[in-house]
């Protein structure tokens, strides 16, 4: 053989070589565009839906993390589940598609060429068509299956790709919309005063977020809020749909507070609490002018003036009972059983609502600093009512002669005076509430009816309180409260004359005005009410907003004239 010879055999087989090679590009070609492209994506496709599921309902789904930790709600969707299903349902068709590479195309088609048998595996009986199934068939079908695969890859991958961006997007509003929700609501409480606390002796904490009970279930939802359970709405372990903010209707469920877990009334949620100590010593007619405020307001409700309702059974229960006492005996108990209860009402005037906290305390609460240091109700204190009881003052007893001091002794006088009283609590009610300049005070004279009688005294009468008591001795009271606190008015009262048996109307107005008058200044049109039953002197302090930013602000302050 020559050497030209043996170049053009050499180059013959390149030729038929490349031949081949093309052809199997072709066969490759033809392979991926008409079947193995369009099944691989297919079935990738496919693998991805089906993970999206469960999609019948009521089967379980094991990439769910399910109800555990304090708080019994499942997590939101958009909070980490959605990546999860969106992690699996990508690992999985993808695992789908190179599954149908592998088998049926490399282990079954691509060998039973390469075999030379059919695709099906049905065996060729002719030689030279078992040798060109494995020459020129089975080459390019295996590289168009692999291409196929490759490019099936590559396209459900940027589908992928921008199915996760898309999710980014979502996840981002979601989770953006978790702090606006919360901006919002906190704005809205702030706008309209909402300071909650707890009531209930011993705790008085203040509650920024209440306990929620499940309607369907014995479960306590403290995060009932929008987070990472829900921006709206939070699932319980039961499988109940709860409202997680004030607009989707939070406030109707029953709530508890976190502290001492003891229920707080429905109106807490929605509307501004006013929390008014009555402060005075044993004996000066706290419980039986509390007990006339609270007739006092119920009076101008029958009249059209107000709407007036018991936030809970209990307080109307409470009231009842103290009714039922003055109706027997005349006369109520003096309190006892250490920290009071608030007793609680919604007292409504047009649009606007307020709930009412009313603190009835021992009257030995205030007897020494220490004691009114751990009256921590104070540090809520919107206003407070001081119950004046002039028959305990030393002052106004040297005047009263013999017969006099005979029908105050049957007032059964107060241990001590309201100097006295005044006195230890002013510089305490600062230290705790950091704000006792921008509070009003209403001082209340009670036991007007013996007042009346008295000889060696000026009658209160329907003039300023605050003048009588200055012509009876008591001018540096009225001195010190019109300079300790943001303004003061007074009243003179007849407790006894507005509660038992056959109350007098007119004298339950007047002991309900001093509260419309603190009221009022937290914004209740109560105003013009506190005139018009013959009290005092003094002007209606303007409303003030709550301010923001301060520790005494979160205590509820008001804003500097």
């Amino acid at each position: 053989m020559t050497p030209g010879s043996g170049d053009a055999a050499l180059h013959l087989a390149w030729q038929a070589l490349l031949a081949l090679f093309g052809w199997a590009g072709l066969v490759a070609v033809a392979v991926c565009l008409f079947r193995t492209l369009w099944e691989f994506l297919g079935r990738g496709v496919r693998g991805v839906w089906r993970s999206l599921g469960p999609w019948q309902a009521g089967r379980l789904d094991p990439r769910l993390a399910g109800v555990g930790g304090p708080e019994p709600a499942e997590p939101a969707y958009w909070w980490r589940q959605s990546w999860a299903d969106a992690a699996s349902a990508g690992r999985d068709g993808m695992r789908t598609l190179w599954r149908a590479f592998t088998d049926p195309w490399l282990d079954r088609t691509v060998r039973n060429l390469f075999r030379g048998r059919r695709p099906g595996g049905r065996w060729v009986r002719v030689p030279l068509g078992r040798f060109l199934l494995a020459t020129l068939i089975a080459p390019g079908t295996a590289a168009g299956a692999l291409i196929g695969a490759v490019l099936a890859t590559v396209l459900l991958g940027w589908a992928l790709l921008v199915f996760a961006l898309l999710l980014g997007v979502v996840w981002l509003g979601w989770a953006a919309g978790v702090p606006l929700l919360r901006g919002a609501e906190r704005g809205w409480a702030l706008l309209r005063g909402l300071r909650v606390a707890c009531p209930h002796p011993g705790c008085y904490a203040p509650v920024p977020l209440a306990v929620h009970r499940c309607p369907g279930c014995p479960a306590r939802h403290a995060e009932l809020r929008p987070g990472r359970y829900g921006a709206l709405w939070h699932v319980c372990g039961c499988g109940r749909r709860l409202p997680a903010t004030r607009l989707t209707g939070r406030g109707k469920l029953s709530a508890l507070c976190p502290h001492c877990e003891q229920a707080l009334p429905a109106a807490v949620a929605t509307t501004r609490v006013v929390h008014t100590p009555l402060v005075g010593g044993t004996s000066s007619g706290k419980t039986m002018l509390m007990a006339a405020m609270v007739e006092g307001l119920h009076a101008w409700a029958r009249d059209g003036a107000l709407r007036v309702e018991y936030a809970t059974v209990a307080d109307r229960s409470a009231h009842t009972g103290v009714n039922q006492q003055l109706t027997r005996s005349g006369w109520a108990h003096a309190t006892t059983g250490g920290p009071p209860r608030a007793l609680m009402l919604t007292v409504a005037r047009g649009r606007r609502r307020r709930l009412l906290y009313l603190y009835d305390p021992m009257g030995e609460s205030v007897s020494d600093a220490e004691r009114v240091r751990t009256q921590r109700y104070l540090a809520h204190a919107d206003g407070v009512v001081l119950v004046a009881d002039v028959l305990a003052d030393p002052t106004v007893r040297a005047r009263l002669g013999p017969a006099d001091t005979e029908r105050a002794e049957r007032a059964r006088p107060s241990a001590q005076g309201p100097r006295t009283t005044y006195e230890r609590l002013t510089g305490e009610l600062a230290a705790l509430t950091g704000r006792r300049r921008r509070l009003p005070v209403a001082a209340v004279v009670t036991k007007r009816d013996v007042l009346d009688q008295l000889t060696s005294l000026p009658v209160p009468g329907d003039g300023r309180i605050d003048d009588w008591l200055g012509d009876i001795g008591l001018g540096a009271l009225v001195r010190s409260l019109g300079h300790d606190f943001r303004t003061a008015r007074y009243w003179a009262v007849s407790a006894h004359a507005a509660t038992g048996t056959g109350p007098l109307e007119s004298e339950q107005r007047r002991a309900a005005e001093p509260l419309l008058w603190l009221l009022a200044a937290s914004g209740l049109r109560a105003g013009p009410l506190t005139g018009r039953a013959g009290a005092g002197a003094g002007r209606v302090p303007r409303p003030r907003r709550p301010e923001t930013g301060t520790e005494a602000d979160r205590e509820g302050g008001y804003r500097p004239a």
